[in-house]
């Protein structure tokens, strides 16, 4: 099974999904597995489910299955073995599709904003290489045979390309192995902590990355209760989910306000990992019984606003890099032509 590689977030909602619905439906585990695996497309999938097949049939529980695949992210295996103990595992399985969904459609929403602004800084970049490369020196002949040279701003940007010029096998050569480096790091475990780590530092997304770790939070809090774990357990497995140092360690901090005798939404509050209105709803949930609902409520709020930020950020970040990528392209070609204006005018 190690040849088969990790799950995507998508591919752990479809599957949750997939066997909640059976078994609302009636459907045995062991014969939603079967249907699953009679109706998988590619290799892999159905030889995953056939090795999770052959584990209930052994005898073993489903949690035991996802965790001997090696493919589930432990959250899964842990959340799916508590549902097994309390006799909730068609909530469970629902509420983790509902979970990795909402993930997947916050990656795929920061993905999706992004996506624009790097394709424009890119082709900007390309006709300034063009500009500074090819064009100004050009002008520079030109200029010469007029008895001048291009001086300032042009004559520094021209200097630049001449050594982009003289040395592109090495700096191709750098950008190939950076590339290369960036596209290894987004599929590795080592390489995604490096990059959540600079992210959750970097001062343009440190706010969007806690906005996002803390309805992560909410998410795994709402799950974890509605499938009752208790607060201590819960704070546990939730502080190594939201892939964020800082509110992993706030979240642990809770466990101890909650040992000195302080609630849950005491504890959340004192550790400022909600506002105000927020701590005191999710005490009002508490009192009613209804704490998961009121959580898996913030978290669809955090999700909205996070949705909100990011394409606000891109508002911002749109026209100000044509702005400034323009300004560079505009002082280039003004720094040659108006000097060329001068000379063929005193020339006439």
């Amino acid at each position: 099974m190690s040849k088969i590689k990790k799950l995507t977030g998508l591919e752990v909602a479809t599957f949750c999904e997939q066997m909640a619905i059976m078994m609302h439906a009636g459907i045995s585990v062991r014969e939603g597995l079967s249907i699953l695996e009679s109706d998988a497309q590619e290799d892999s999938a159905k030889e995953l489910v056939h090795e999770i097949y052959e584990c209930t049939l052994r005898g073993e529980s489903l949690s035991t299955g996802l965790e001997k695949s090696g493919v589930f992210p432990e959250y899964v295996t842990r959340m799916v073995k508590m549902g097994e103990e309390s006799g909730a595992v068609e909530v469970v399985l629902q509420s983790l599709a509902d979970y990795y969904n909402r993930e997947n459609a916050i990656s795929e929403g920061a993905k999706s904003a992004l996506r624009y602004p790097l394709i424009m800084i890119g082709m900007m970049s390309v006709v300034i290489l063009v500009l500074i490369i090819r064009v100004l020196p050009i002008f520079n002949e030109v200029f010469k045979q007029l008895g001048s040279e291009i001086t300032g701003f042009s004559r520094s940007m021209m200097d630049i390309g001449d050594v982009l010029k003289n040395y592109a096998a090495v700096f191709v050569g750098v950008i190939i192995v950076i590339l290369v480096l960036v596209i290894l790091g987004s599929k590795t475990e080592f390489g995604k902590r490096i990059s959540r780590r600079f992210m959750t530092k970097f001062f343009l997304t440190k706010k969007l990355f806690m906005h996002m770790a803390v309805g992560r939070f909410a998410s795994g809090m709402a799950l974890a209760r509605g499938g009752g774990l208790d607060v201590y357990r819960s704070l546990d497995m939730v502080a190594a989910l939201v892939e964020h140092d800082e509110l992993s360690r706030r979240a642990l901090a809770c466990k101890n306000h909650i040992k000195a005798g302080l609630d849950f939404a005491e504890a959340v509050k004192k550790e400022k990992i909600f506002s105000n209105l927020h701590s005191k709803m999710i005490s009002v949930g508490t009192k009613a019984g209804e704490e998961d609902k009121v959580l898996k409520k913030i978290a669809d709020n955090y999700e909205d606003e996070t949705s909100d930020k990011l394409y606000a950020i891109v508002a911002v970040l749109e026209p100000t890099l044509v702005i400034v990528l323009s300004l560079i392209v505009g002082l280039i070609l003004l720094s040659v032509i108006l000097p060329l204006m001068g000379i063929m005018s005193t020339i006439g």
